[in-house]
């Protein structure tokens, strides 16, 4: 016998159980802050190698990961502090003074390479510490103190330094883990990426920096040390662009006193923000800092090997982050609108 063919009623309920699916999807996607540069990502990957096939060949890849590792590790620091409403640009200068304190710890001190490691890291947490008490007890805002920072760095790593590069000492597989070899550093990469996730999202630490940055004052009323929150994030921030700069140092072999800097610093703002971290505060995202390196990254590379020139960059830069920085401001309105957060 023949299947009855499905009444108007059924039909009817049958389209407003998907209507219902995908508004249910679209309510998922827009709690994410993630998926829509994601889907930017995805986008240039395509269109990069559809003009070039070379794009995604072995070698490219590994050119992206390098460049990847140290810019979206100090983006994940970064997230931290914009969270809470504040600034580090003394990043790009902490990025170069910690090989440079190590290279002084092994070759000055004595120390072994992995204690000079450790020393490195050490003294950008000095910095971070600096920072977050000259905001906290002094009241000067971030951004002016952290220039400060990133003048007295640059300065005293051309002083240390005597102005020129220096080789990074020889510790043979402890180089190859450190960033030596062609994967370290997106391994390193991958592992900070998600010990910070899980730090943020799944912590009492992470959920005080959100109530800090959303609710000072109500943070403060409801018990929270928001001055050690925002001092370990300071501190935080420093030693993530140290162990990026190392990583750096040991993959070029060569101990830079003029590495880093505005260039590393602006891109690793640019990062968070096109990724979903605003500088308003009160909310972030490491993955979407991971993939808004990954962003600029693509862009970097496939113009680089469609010979454009690193002007033209600059100008699709910058009008990158206005249009996300708008779309940024527009779904969080649907939000608002449809109930979210």
């Amino acid at each position: 016998m023949a299947k009855n063919a499905p009444t108007k009623e059924e039909e009817t309920g049958a389209e407003v159980e998907k209507r219902g699916f995908f508004s249910r999807l679209f309510r998922v996607l827009l709690q994410r802050r993630e998926v829509g540069i994601f889907a930017v990502a995805v986008a240039l990957l395509i269109y990069f190698q559809s003009v070039n096939p070379a794009f995604l060949s072995q070698g490219n890849i590994r050119t992206l990961a390098q460049f990847v590792a140290a810019t979206a590790i100090v983006a994940f620091g970064l997230v931290m502090v914009m969270i809470l409403g504040e600034i580090d640009l003394s990043v790009g200068q902490a990025f170069a003074f910690a090989p440079i304190v190590m290279y002084l710890a092994y070759e000055s001190l004595f120390l072994t390479l992995p204690l000079a490691l450790v020393v490195g890291l050490l003294a950008t947490a000095v910095i971070g510490l600096i920072n977050g008490v000259v905001r906290v007890y002094f009241g000067v805002p971030s951004f002016v103190t952290t220039l400060g920072m990133f003048f007295l760095l640059a300065g005293t790593n051309v002083i240390l330094t005597g102005g020129f590069p220096k080789i990074p000492p020889d510790g043979g597989w402890i180089n190859q883990a450190f960033g030596a070899h062609h994967w370290s550093g997106i391994v390193w990469c991958a592992v900070i990426l998600v010990g910070m996730h899980l730090l943020l999202n799944h912590t009492r630490w992470g959920m005080h920096t959100f109530a800090t940055g959303g609710n000072f004052v109500g943070a403060r009323e409801a018990g929270i040390k928001v001055d050690r929150i925002r001092i370990g994030n300071f501190m935080l921030c420093s030693t993530l662009a140290g162990f990026a700069g190392l990583l750096e140092a040991m993959r070029i072999d060569t101990i830079d006193p003029l590495a880093g800097g505005a260039d590393t610093m602006f891109l690793a703002i640019s990062a968070a923000v096109i990724g979903g971290t605003p500088l308003a505060g009160g909310i972030g995202t490491i993955i979407g800092a991971f993939i808004g390196t990954l962003v600029l990254s693509i862009l970097r590379n496939g113009f680089t090997l469609e010979g454009v020139s690193a002007y033209t960059f600059n100008v699709i830069l910058g009008i990158a982050i206005l249009i996300v920085m708008v779309l940024n401001i527009y779904v969080g309105r649907l939000r608002r609108g449809r109930g979210t957060s």
